[in-house]
């Protein structure tokens, strides 16, 4: 076991955790960062983020993620390679659990993020972030005046599904057996049905995503049993979110029923000293910006934290 006792570990190494690292190392609180995946999490395979501040003919994710971390890095953060599957509390210290090893330190941030669920066909991870999207208020301008497919029956795919209704020209709705939306959303789709804006596809379970060139022109489907093909500029897939808290399991961090991690107004869990920020939060907005902003007060939290908690370390 490692008996260095660290003043912050964060587990993650996306933008919120990059924004609340730049904060804790500026004010000499030493932060390590752990990362199982790519530094910059979801942002760093999106193409091009269109609505984050500052950049106003937008920003490759890729580019967004590596200055973040750059800046981080400058002032002094740690970011390691590693998987952490467990965090104990022992009251002052908190023990994360690093590749089987044990890591030690007075606060935790948790900004591990939410995967998109995917629906597992061909075309859909080869053409993400050009094509194939998860994030309506992310990517939806690019389709103006475009055909659009929506891929989902629940309340977030009717949701974006008239989202996206400013800016298509047309929707083709694809949904695996029935729309499983609330009745009130319904009533609003039936609107847009009504109108020929959007058509909705009953039982008809997406196969394939179709590309020329690079570009997707449609998308194969079973409607019924019989092969259909919709064309469409792009794909818009919403069949849930996945959030990344299943290594919590037996820490007694209160999740809700979605799996997301609950928080005070501070962004503290139930846990004295662990914090969570960003989309992996209950009550997150799915943003790079907010889990930015996010980041930055967590760590102003932290730093409150470990003032107050310095006479235990004396």
């Amino acid at each position: 076991m490692n008996e260095e006792i660290k003043d912050v570990v964060m587990i993650g190494a996306g933008p919120s955790s990059l924004a609340a690292a730049i904060y804790t190392t500026r004010e000499n609180i030493g932060t390590v960062l752990y990362e199982k995946g790519a530094v910059g999490g979801l942002a760093a395979i999106t193409d091009i983020v269109d609505n984050y501040p500052g950049f106003p003919d937008g920003v490759e994710g890729l580019t967004l993620a590596g200055d973040l971390e750059k800046q981080a890095k400058r002032f002094g953060a740690q970011i390691e390679f590693g998987d952490v599957s467990a965090i104990r509390d022992e009251g002052d210290v908190k023990v994360v659990t690093v590749d089987g090893s044990e890591v030690r330190a007075k606060t935790v941030l948790i900004a591990t993020g939410s995967d998109y669920n995917k629906v597992g066909v061909p075309g859909e991870a080869e053409y993400y972030g050009r094509g194939v999207h998860y994030c309506a208020t992310c990517d939806g301008a690019f389709y103006r005046d475009k055909r659009l497919v929506i891929v989902g029956g629940g309340n977030s795919a009717v949701q974006e599904a008239i989202f996206l209704t400013r800016f298509a020209s047309h929707i083709d709705l694809l949904v695996r057996s029935t729309i499983k939306a609330s009745e009130i959303l319904q009533r609003d789709l039936q609107t847009f049905v009504d109108s020929g804006k959007i058509t909705v596809h009953l039982n008809t379970p997406i196969k394939e995503i179709v590309a020329v060139d690079g570009k997707i022109t449609s998308v194969q489907a079973t409607k019924d049993g019989e092969l259909t093909i919709v064309e469409t500029d792009g794909v818009f897939i919403f069949v849930g979110l996945k959030p990344n808290t299943q290594f919590l399991a037996g820490s007694g961090i209160e999740l809700d029923e979605q799996g997301l991690i609950k928080t005070d107004n501070k962004l503290q869990t139930n846990i004295s000293g662990i914090f969570a920020s960003g989309d992996v939060r209950s009550g997150a907005t799915m943003q790079i910006a907010s889990a930015v902003g996010e980041g930055a007060s967590a760590a102003l939290s932290i730093r409150e934290y470990i003032d107050e908690h310095k006479h235990s370390h004396a």
